[in-house]
């Protein structure tokens, strides 16, 4: 079997921490996996390895569809013996939202930075929602610690990334802002919509809700340019919506 291009998931928001019922979005990172029993790890970092979400995660993804298993930072059985080799072996590594500066801080401490390179560079897909989204751009914006402001990630995609970008007005004019002061041009995801970026090109949008939509956003001369992209919705839409399409 060939080896798998690099790729990228990044929820705006969703998938089962955010979605209760509504499991698009986490079936449809399965799906890119091409395996009848996915290997997927899950990442809590951002949440200071919540017992709470390690437990929902493994709700979400039981047995009897996938292989789950999650590495913890913060705690003493941190579910692997070796994380960077059980990393590399997966073929799903999804990682929750929270703070994304704890979150790449604690990575780079435990050389986790240099092992999610490897494990894209691999082919294992790597996902997540909120700060799981931003950790993969350059930067972006985040709003965890108070107002939206500006946040550095591990920089595998060339670009910027806003999250959560229905979710509150100052989150776009915070953006907005950043991009007139020379943030790289980048993307927007509503909770919802998801960019798949096969290596660092964006490839598609998806969405497990027929609403959510994501945007490229971008400094053209002196104003940001919000262009709405195309989001193919995972679910099946109401009869009456697709006889009037």
């Amino acid at each position: 079997m060939a080896p798998r291009a690099p790729q990228i998931v990044a929820f705006g928001g969703g998938g089962f921490s955010m979605e209760r019922g509504n499991t698009l979005l986490d079936d449809y990172v399965l799906s890119l996996a091409d395996s009848e029993r996915p290997r997927i790890c899950f990442l809590p970092t951002a949440s200071g390895d919540a017992d709470h979400y390690i437990v929902r995660f493994y709700r979400a993804f039981s047995p009897s569809r996938c292989e789950p298993s999650h590495v913890s930072l913060f705690r003493r059985e941190g579910g692997a013996s070796d994380m960077h080799e059980h990393l590399l072996t997966r073929d799903v590594i999804y990682v929750g939202g929270g703070s994304v500066t704890s979150l790449i801080g604690a990575w780079c401490a435990h050389g986790l930075d240099v092992t999610l390179r490897r494990a894209w560079e691999r082919g294992v897909i790597l996902c997540g929602l909120s700060a799981g989204s931003l950790c993969w751009f350059e930067e972006g914006v985040s709003a965890f610690h108070g107002p939206p402001r500006h946040v550095r990630g591990l920089g595998l995609l060339p670009w910027s990334n806003c999250v959560h970008f229905d979710g509150e007005p100052a989150r776009e004019q915070v953006y907005r802002e950043l991009l007139a002061d020379g943030m790289r041009s980048g993307y927007a995801a509503e909770d919802g919509a998801a960019l798949h970026f096969i290596g660092t090109r964006l490839s598609k949008v998806v969405s497990s809700r027929a609403s959510a939509r994501a945007y490229r956003m971008r400094r053209v001369g002196a104003r940001v340019e919000r262009r709405a992209l195309t989001a193919e919705y995972l679910g099946s839409l109401p009869a009456a919506l697709v006889a009037a399409a």
